[in-house]
């Protein structure tokens, strides 16, 4: 059980991981694009999960030892559950979308998560504050008015009706991680849902008709793909589930919005995506509800809770998970 972290003082430790769960998580968007220049989408993802899965549990086994795989058969579908929503429609869909748009627009719109997180709490006949309904409010209007103007002419209907699927199916899968029986373990919980998204989009890809011509992807594609396994599945995940047992979740959740402004200057720089003046404003309008909403739950819920929704594509860790079941104390 993680530790009340609310009084320490960050440490030079904490900035670093907080570091690298800003920039890394933020960079996913980029990496996607990258990867599925040559890469048909739900095939590159299917490959990431699939690598991760067993890296992840085998690095898990190697410190934890089996106790950490000890999970009943409802557990363990559990896991997989939230593996499909999460990574093989959430994870599945973001790449689709990312065809289409730019990411940083992807991004940003994935950005509204929070938001969808509260409308399944009133749907669970939670009643959140009016503040909060005030936030969803104000970010549902900074999407709705990212999707009419397209970014400024770079999206279509397409794109961002995929990315908002997306999101919504990520909100879902997040919402029941908090209510299902899960593993545990948060390494070993995530190692299952990357196996299980990595399956279904595996399975996708080939009802989709993807074929993979090894011949015709580029150096830069594997490294987008390399880039995605290595650093936002396992490096800024574990970065993730350390800040959440020993950071104050005041810092942990300022990546929620933090993500989609590294992710939107990282596609300017690296792929010369437009930026455009109802690009930012939309995103301004989405990026202060989802602050709304994780500032008033946070005074509202004292304590750890969850924070928010990982990268484009990352699992939602079981300590997470553990923290809050009510599904959102957090971004």
């Amino acid at each position: 059980m993680a530790h009340d972290t609310t009084d320490r003082r960050p440490s030079l430790l904490t900035w670093g991981a907080l570091a690298t769960v800003y920039v890394v998580w933020g960079s996913t968007y980029l990496g996607i694009m990258v990867a599925i220049e040559t890469i048909p989408p739900f095939t590159s993802g299917a490959i990431r999960f699939l690598t991760a899965a067993p890296i992840l549990a085998a690095v898990t086994l190697l410190l934890r030892g089996r106790r950490a795989f000890r999970m009943t058969l409802t557990e363990l579908r559990g896991a997989a559950l939230v593996g499909v929503l999460l990574l093989a429609l959430g994870n599945g869909l973001v790449t689709l979308g990312e065809r289409y748009i730019s990411s940083g627009l992807a991004a940003l719109l994935v950005a509204a998560v929070p938001l969808w997180l509260v409308i399944f709490r009133v749907l669970a006949r939670d009643r959140p504050g009016a503040l909060t309904l005030t936030g969803v409010l104000v970010g549902f209007g900074g999407v709705a008015l990212l999707s009419l103007t397209g970014g400024g002419g770079t999206s279509t209907a397409t794109g961002s009706a995929l990315i908002l699927l997306a999101s919504f199916s990520w909100s879902a899968g997040s919402f029941l991680a908090a209510r299902i029986p899960m593993p545990s373990d948060p390494f070993t919980a995530s190692a299952v849902e990357m196996a299980a998204g990595g399956a279904a989009l595996t399975v996708t890809g080939g009802l989709a008709g993807e074929r993979l011509d090894l011949a015709a992807v580029s150096g830069r594609s594997w490294a987008g793909l390399a880039y995605l396994v290595v650093m936002g599945s396992l490096v800024a995940f574990t970065a993730y589930v350390w800040l959440l047992g020993n950071a104050p979740i005041s810092l942990v959740s300022t990546y929620a919005y933090v993500n989609p402004v590294v992710a939107v200057l990282l596609g300017a720089i690296a792929l010369g995506e437009a930026v455009t003046g109802s690009m930012v404003a939309a995103g301004l309008v989405i990026v202060a509800g989802v602050a709304l909403v994780v500032s008033t739950e946070r005074r509202g819920r004292p304590g750890p809770g969850r924070a928010g929704e990982p990268g484009a594509g990352e699992p939602v860790p079981a300590r997470a998970r553990v923290f809050s079941r009510r599904g959102l104390k957090g971004p």
